[in-house]
């Protein structure tokens, strides 16, 4: 989502704020902004599109003030323009928003009934005139912010600043995420601590309802009931994640290199490979008896968890029910008594996720969280987190933090499968083994990439793609459309290989490619089945498979060829190819591969 920045610091901040703007981009963004208090007065420069945009302006236009704020825009409200680009200002007040003000209309029509003219289409705007109005009835900034806040309905973090206080800067928090850094007689705002690394690795997390008024020399944070709180200040790690590109072209292509890696630190995490057990952590409940599991997630991460539900069905024995979670808060789902509820995220701040947790908390779930940050929102207010080792995931399309949350949840599985009585020593020696085996694999398909090269020529040329794909290979024929649609803009759609004669077969003809996900299991020769029906069409199938050509009975127009694999690590392995085929396909066609268009990193709206 949008990211903020604001600075109170000793000498003009102008680049600091772009630089660290710099450093939230892979949250995607349309626009971006800075602005300072100069000589009593606000100045600000904005600029559609990328940050070079801005940081051009500055070059011509340059800001000299000591206080300042900063934001990189993701529209909601109003279409990416400059008019509509962060920051936003009245006669004496100027903000920046992540989030959702939901009755801005009403307040819009009020406040332009009080004289208040508005320059944009967005809704952050009504919150510079909010305050400014109770300024003007006689109000200091900082009564007339919390005066203000107790009228704002939505999620939304905000960073303010006024005319004439060159060392005032006002944070609120609600829904989205916002940080204070801490610094020497500096202060700090951040929609992530990454933003705030080059300053400081001191941090505290605002809660739901804080705001946050900030000197040079002091802060002070209350709660929406205005009382004084006091918050954990933390050292954070974010300093240690000063990410390049490395010798690779984009980040995702190095987060996609990087992920042998990173699962052998999330694995190592929750197993002792020498014992070939699992060792987890204590969940607080009885695994034996818990009625069900419930798994909830957006997007890719929804795909992991889909993964983990086969996992648990089939190696615990324990019914587990899933969905996406802008659909399951709001069915209202039964919640059954003693059950546990596992939500996954990379960033910990997906707004949906969050929303559908705090309604399986309040229906008395014990909450799970697998999660990439650790100090997310998500993970606080979880009972036990499961934290992904995967490092910072700076490319939109998610990669290793996918395959991390797949590493997890199997050790999740395991646990789950020997805390009832359904996995032998024997059973989970082998399972473990089979984990531990899969960076190395990994490696080894990662030698050569030209196979995607030229499946990339072909694939650019496409209107459409189906994935298909069969029991643990179905989640991974969603993920691959999906990324195939995130990055290269190809209209892609996976589907559970038994389904195509109930409908999707009339999509087939020579001029679709058909990617087939079928490793050489209990279900392959169910997938043969229907991939024959697809060539019968005149298809054009890529078969990624570990079984040899010559028995598909059936003519591929490419095999990727993987290596044979336990059946239970299949989606670990198999989504790299998935990962490739998109990435390569994208490049080809000259995207932007790293910010694909209308998407972002952290989704911290509804």
């Amino acid at each position: 989502m949008c990211g903020i920045v604001g600075i109170l610091g000793a000498k003009p901040v102008a680049e600091d704020l772009v630089d660290a703007l710099r450093r939230l981009e892979y949250r995607g963004y349309d626009s971006a902004g800075v602005a300072t208090v100069e000589n009593g007065h606000l100045e600000r420069r904005r600029a559609e599109g990328k940050l070079r945009n801005l940081s051009e302006r500055l070059m011509r236009e340059p800001l000299a003030g000591k206080a300042g704020i900063g934001h990189t825009r993701w529209a909601t409200h109003g279409a990416p323009s400059e008019r509509n680009a962060h920051p936003h200002m009245s006669e004496n007040v100027c903000v920046v928003h992540n989030g959702i003000i939901e009755n801005f209309r009403e307040l819009r029509e009020e406040l332009t009934r009080a004289g208040a003219v508005f320059a944009s289409d967005t809704d952050t705007e009504v919150v510079a005139h909010l305050i400014s109005y109770e300024m003007r009835k006689g109000a200091e900034p900082v009564e007339a912010t919390r005066n203000a806040l107790g009228r704002l309905r939505g999620a939304f973090a905000l960073a303010i600043i006024f005319a004439g206080h060159d060392n005032l800067m006002i944070g609120a928090r609600e829904g989205s995420p916002l940080a204070v850094g801490h610094g020497d007689q500096q202060m700090f705002l951040g929609s992530d601590a990454i933003a705030l690394a080059p300053f400081t690795d001191k941090v505290t997390y605002l809660e739901e309802g804080d705001w946050v008024v900030l000197h040079r020399e002091s802060f002070e944070i209350r709660d929406r009931q205005g009382r004084k709180v006091e918050r954990p200040m933390l050292t954070s790690q974010a300093s240690g994640f000063l990410v390049d590109k490395g010798n690779h072209r984009h980040f995702m292509l190095k987060e996609i290199h990087e992920q042998a890696e990173v699962i052998s630190h999330t694995l190592t995490n929750y197993m002792d490979m020498a014992a070939g057990t699992v060792r987890f952590p204590d969940l607080g409940v009885d695994l034996a008896t818990v009625p069900r599991i419930t798994i909830s997630a957006c997007g890719t991460a929804y795909y992991a968890g889909l993964v983990a539900k086969y996992w648990l069905e089939r190696y615990a024995r324990i019914p587990v029910e899933i969905d996406v979670a802008s659909e399951l808060r709001y069915r209202e789902a039964p919640m059954p008594e003693g059950g546990l509820a596992v939500f996954v995220s990379q960033s910990g701040e997906t707004a949906d996720t969050l929303a559908t947790l705090r309604y399986c908390k309040a229906a008395g779930q014990r909450i799970v969280s697998v999660v990439n940050v650790r100090n997310s929102t998500i993970a606080r207010e979880s009972h036990v987190v499961l934290p992904t080792l995967a490092g910072p995931e700076i490319g939109v399309a998610s990669t290793k933090a996918f395959t991390c949350q797949l590493s997890a949840l199997a050790c999740l599985a395991l646990a789950v499968a020997r805390a009832r009585g359904q996995l032998s020593e024997e059973r989970e020696r082998e399972l473990v083994r089979a984990l531990v085996e899969v960076p190395r694999h990994l490696t080894s398909l990662l030698r050569d990439e030209r196979r995607y090269e030229e499946l990339a020529h072909w694939f650019s040329k496409a209107k459409d793609v189906l994935y298909l794909g069969r029991g643990l290979s179905y989640p991974i024929a969603l993920e691959g459309a999906l990324k195939l649609k995130e990055i290269s803009y190809i209209h892609a759609e996976g589907y559970a290989a038994g389904e195509m004669k109930h409908g999707p077969i009339a999509l087939i003809d020579e001029k679709v490619p058909v990617v087939v996900v079928a490793p050489n299991d209990d279900l392959f020769e169910k997938t043969v089945s229907n991939m024959q029906e697809v060539a019968a069409r005149g298809g054009q199938i890529v078969l990624v498979s570990d079984a040899d050509r010559d028995s598909i009975g059936c003519e591929v127009a490419a095999h990727i060829r993987m290596p044979a694999l336990h059946p239970f690590v299949t989606p670990l392995v198999y989504a790299l190819p998935m990962q490739l085929i998109a990435y390569h396909t994208a490049v080809l066609m000259g995207t932007d591969v790293d910010q694909p268009r209308n998407l972002a990193k952290s989704v911290t709206v509804e």
